[in-house]
């Protein structure tokens, strides 16, 4: 008798963002993987992409498939390969692309992919980090190449996003400047941004020039806005815009592939080769070295992330599923175990 676990699944790629609560068998682990009993996953966008097939081109799954990227949990089991991580630890991750499951309450996941929980968060806070964390910290190393003594504008930096990115950009020696709410200004400032303008009453394109780099968290509508404003040789990074030519490239994608990104972000390289800027997005990867990495900044920085109040457990995951995909939110929207 194989002992069942609670998962969160979707069958085919829809639009109707609903998922089904089954009861399957806990998973085995390979000798690279470790099982974890998942504490606390967080619910973000990107699920709604996944569920609606939108990032099918990016990575493609089998069904059924247990959603849910972000996870805290306690580690159950290890295989015989890994030699970090032991029965009992408490540890964080953005699961590996591939091998999406945090909705659920065991994961099967790859030793690499995991890090010890940064020491100041709780299994619920420390859910709201990795995704974020390893999004700044690839936007900012890998995509930006960013050089210490260049300025970097965050727009939107009052999210989750901002959060982690504000402080890792100033470890790289960048001069930040960082747009949001009124209500973050003093906590972004005190994390170490260097200029933030309200976005309610500061309008940044009237206000900033000459750029190196910019992290787009907004979309497609600010583009044209975001490229005004970079000087000539600097970067665009969008978590939002889409994937292009050098998406493509980049990641060693077959070439139909690599066609088809570069069709569907012809548009926004125009306009950025226009600026002379380089366009760049991104889709982050789970990493565990970059991860450890993050949790000295978390650690250093007393970043705690905001939460949203509400309480979800997995059997009302498509209230909370809902509310990330149209509801105001007023932090990370976590599912607890």
């Amino acid at each position: 008798m194989k002992t069942l676990m609670k998962a969160a699944q979707i069958t085919k790629y829809s639009k109707n963002l609903y998922a089904q609560i089954n009861d399957i068998p806990i998973p085995e682990i390979d000798d690279n993987e470790v099982l974890v009993k998942v504490k606390a996953a967080a619910v973000n966008p990107l699920e709604m992409l996944i569920m609606s097939g939108s990032v099918q081109l990016i990575q493609d799954y089998e069904f059924p498939l247990t959603l849910g990227n972000e996870l805290t949990g306690v580690i159950e089991k290890v295989g015989k390969n890994v030699t970090d991580f032991h029965v009992g630890d408490a540890i964080y991750t953005r699961l590996p692309l591939e091998k999406i499951g945090a909705f659920a309450d065991y994961a099967a996941i790859d030793a690499a992919g995991i890090a010890p929980m940064p020491k100041n968060l709780s299994f619920v806070e420390a859910a709201a980090a990795p995704l974020a964390g390893l999004t700044a910290y690839q936007g900012l190393h890998e995509e930006l190449e960013a050089q210490s003594g260049k300025s970097v504008f965050i727009p939107g930096a009052s999210g989750s996003f901002g959060q982690m990115a504000v402080p890792i950009a100033k470890a790289m020696g960048l001069n930040v400047i960082a747009s949001g709410n009124s209500e973050a200004r003093e906590r972004t400032l005190e994390m170490g941004a260097d200029q933030y303008l309200d976005y309610s009453t500061e309008n940044y394109v009237d206000l900033l020039s000459n750029v190196d780099y910019v992290i787009d968290t907004l979309g497609p509508k600010e583009f044209d806005s975001e490229l005004s404003i970079i000087k000539p040789g600097g970067r665009l990074l969008s978590l939002r815009t889409g994937p292009n030519k050098c998406f493509g490239r980049d990641r060693n994608f077959p070439l139909w592939k690599r066609v088809l990104f570069s069709l569907a972000g012809a548009k926004y390289d125009r306009k950025a080769k226009k600026q002379n800027v380089e366009y760049h997005f991104i889709f982050v990867r789970s990493d565990g070295a970059q991860l450890k990495e993050i949790t000295k900044i978390i650690e250093e920085n007393n970043i705690v992330p905001a939460i949203h109040p509400t309480l979800f457990t997995i059997d009302n995951v498509n209230e909370a599923l809902e509310l990330v995909a149209n509801g105001r939110l007023k932090g990370k929207v976590i599912i607890h175990f």
